[in-house]
């Protein structure tokens, strides 16, 4: 659903964290549409101007962390 938009903040994220570490990032396509300090405050700024669905939320951080989420079983 967001293969565009993971496969450009990886590609990318040496610099976007050299300009953004920390913040959450509003993508759209292969565009950094925003910046913010925290997830709501970056979802409450994309839900006012583009339509559900349409973007992608990525915190900013360096590593494979950030972008690879692991489930086991006894989180369950």
């Amino acid at each position: 659903m967001f293969d565009t938009e993971l496969s450009y903040f990886i590609a990318h994220q040496n610099e976007l964290v050299a300009r953004h570490h920390g913040k959450t990032l509003v993508i759209r396509g292969e565009h950094v549409e925003g910046a913010y300090a925290t997830p709501l405050d970056a979802y409450l700024a994309a839900q006012k101007q583009f339509a559900l669905g349409t973007f992608m939320l990525q915190p900013c951080e360096s590593g494979p962390r950030a972008y690879t989420v692991t489930i086991s079983s006894m989180n369950l």
